[in-house]
């Protein structure tokens, strides 16, 4: 099945006592899927998943598949450094109605090549919807190379890679290719890719599907956008995006500790490339 090729890891929305604001997330929900996005990634690094609970993590899915129209997927992040956590999460998100999965390379306790495809291997039996594995070794501290991608493609229902390593985009028989990093979009598409799972696509949607739809105005596309893209890296994801929904009226709160709100001199950058942009 295809998901979509603009995909938006939305962030999650907290009112003023850091509880999850379920309204605001469906209403960004709505307004993501009405400005270019094909579907969502639900609590992943974007939406702060490795400070929800369980039950705030299946309720936002929950909520997300509840109120997706027909023709718009929901992929839920899972991904764990302990594998039967990742595959119990796999199960409930299955169950609850998912698209899709998406498994981020375990972390921290640092797998070798072996355990990586055992992991993976339990993940691909915990369901039956197609897997999107997330390499990112900027947070991670180990790569999914390409080889090791190609061998974890003939696991069933592991489907697609989410390439978070610009300088590793490339097509890897047996998996679609989703670019992870917005400065990577335009590079993957024109390598052939399905899309991307995007952060700046909650400011900028409707620009970055026309990258997908008009190709001969991709180059151009995207160097009008590198200011956000620089602007929503000048401190830790989701600090900055969270700030730029605030600024433009959508109220997602501040993020939980350990990460905080962005200061001024952040605010400023942000405010600049919003400008820049058109935005503001």
């Amino acid at each position: 099945m295809s998901l979509g090729s603009v995909i938006t890891a939305i962030v999650t929305p907290f009112d003023d006592r850091q509880k999850v604001d379920e309204e605001a997330f469906l209403n960004l929900f709505r307004h993501l899927l009405a400005n270019g996005s094909d579907g969502v990634v639900v609590c992943g690094t974007t939406g702060e998943a490795p400070t929800l609970s369980d039950a705030e993590h299946l309720r936002l899915v929950e909520l997300a598949v509840g109120e997706r129209p027909e023709g718009v997927t929901v992929i839920a992040s899972t991904g764990s450094n302990n594998t039967a956590h990742a595959c119990w999460m796999t199960e409930r998100v299955t169950e609850i109605g998912a698209d899709g999965i998406l498994s981020v390379t375990p972390y921290y306790n640092k797998p070798n090549r072996r355990g990586l495809v055992r992991h993976f291997t339990e993940i691909g039996k915990a369901t039956d919807k197609p897997v999107v594995l997330y390499n990112v070794p900027s947070r991670i501290g180990l790569s999914l190379d390409n080889d090791l991608l190609a061998e974890l493609a003939q696991i069933d229902n592991l489907d697609y890679v989410k390439q978070a390593d610009n300088d590793a985009l490339a097509q890897v028989d047996g998996l679609g290719l989703y670019a992870g990093n917005d400065d990577g979009f335009a590079q993957a598409l024109d390598l052939g890719a399905v899309g991307g799972i995007l952060v700046a696509s909650h400011l900028v949607g409707p620009q970055m599907k026309q990258m997908v739809t008009d190709p001969a105005r991709r180059a151009e596309i995207d160097a009008s956008l590198k200011p956000l893209y620089s602007a929503l890296s000048v401190t830790t994801n989701p600090i900055p995006v969270k700030a730029a929904l605030n600024l433009l009226g959508h109220e997602v709160g501040a993020p939980r500790l350990p990460l905080v709100e962005a200061d001024e001199s952040e605010l400023r950058v942000i405010r600049n490339a919003l400008t820049e942009v058109g935005l503001s």
